[in-house]
């Protein structure tokens, strides 16, 4: 008679232990393959994809190029995630795209002649640097450029034309009609392309984008769902972090709490990010700046255009207990119920020489 004997407790839950951590090393494993190889990178990298390559072969091609971080891993993320074929073309890639944007790109075969005009916006930016970009690969000024995107009479074609623009976008206190409602991505375009085919090209990826949560959106929240995405998209690096901010912005707003976020001072003052402020410039009364105490409520508008997954933070936040929240210097949020809590953070990481 054999005598089978139970496993001891410990082994099981050191079993249950060693089976956690793996799965936790796989998902951030899994997030670091699919993040840009250089997300500071402007250069288009021509590529080309023959007729009858195959998955693997795609993913070579990539890694070749520098494209992606693993071949290997490219396989594995398109077979899980992608149930579409992806297309022989000839494309323009970039080493800022996420693994999510290249297979995009390759599933809606986005061919581009070599002669076309190939544009970048990247999220997080303001209306003012798309204008930027527009300008130093056409033949158009900044200020013909601003002059389109401020013309009334086509913002109200526009809002005809686009459901999610409300004339809340017309309030003049804000700096920039179109800022929030422009997707982030790479686009292809004839060389005498016009700046309001450019703009419209921009809002249609939006719709596309949006185009699942329409049932949600309404004229009555789209404005705030953006505007509060744009600064999510700021102060938060991953959709963990952008939940969760946005759900302290949102218990600050339940009780009538300014939501206090520097990055809406910046944009106030449309200073960029790099620059230091003194508190004189943190507590200027403006409709955008909400660090003031009496500032109760969001900025009269978006202060960035944000990404799909900003968005979708907005859409769907992190029900928390938090009402604030602080950045070390390499950007890592710390969360706090009690303002008590918040200074002990901030004091341990000053100690630390982790504070900004």
């Amino acid at each position: 008679m054999v005598i089978k004997r139970k496993p001891k407790p410990l082994l099981f839950v050191l079993i249950l232990f060693v089976i956690g951590l793996s799965f936790v090393g796989i998902g951030g494993y899994w997030i670091y393959l699919s993040q840009p190889v250089d997300k500071n990178s402007d250069t288009s990298i021509e590529v080309t994809i023959p007729s009858g390559t195959s998955t693997k072969q795609i993913g070579v091609i990539l890694k070749e190029k520098d494209l992606i971080k693993s071949d290997i891993f490219f396989s594995i993320y398109t077979k899980l995630t992608s149930k579409a074929v992806l297309k022989a073309s000839t494309y323009k890639l970039s080493k800022s795209m996420t693994l999510y944007e290249i297979v995009k790109s390759l599933e809606q075969g986005n061919t581009y002649d070599p002669e076309a005009l190939v544009l970048t916006f990247k999220e997080g930016q303001r209306i003012t640097d798309y204008v930027k970009t527009i300008s130093v690969n056409t033949g158009y000024s900044e200020e013909d450029i601003i002059n389109v995107f401020n013309d009334k009479n086509y913002l109200n074609t526009l809002i005809n034309k686009y459901w999610f623009l409300t004339d809340k976008i017309l309030n003049e206190d804000i700096y920039y009609p179109l800022e929030g409602y422009l997707s982030p991505d790479t686009y292809f375009f004839k060389k005498d392309v016009k700046v309001e085919e450019i703009i419209e090209k921009l809002l249609d990826e939006t719709e596309n984008n949006l185009k699942e949560y329409q049932n949600i959106l309404s004229e009555d929240n789209i404005h705030d769902i953006i505007t509060i995405a744009s600064m999510a998209e700021l102060e938060g690096k991953t959709e963990e972090d952008r939940k969760n901010i946005i759900g302290v912005f949102n218990n600050r707003l339940r009780i009538n709490m300014h939501l206090g976020s520097d990055v809406t001072t910046y944009y106030a003052l449309q200073i960029p990010l790099t620059e230091k402020l003194n508190t004189q410039q943190f507590n200027t009364i403006n409709p955008y700046n909400t660090r003031p105490t009496s500032a109760v409520g969001l900025p009269v508008g978006p202060i960035c255009n944000p990404s799909i997954i900003s968005i979708t933070a907005a859409i769907n936040p992190s029900n928390n207990e938090y009402y604030y929240f602080v950045a070390d210097k390499r950007g890592k949020i710390y969360f706090s119920k009690t303002a008590e809590e918040q200074n002990l953070v901030i004091q341990d990481l000053k100690s630390k020489g982790e504070w900004q």
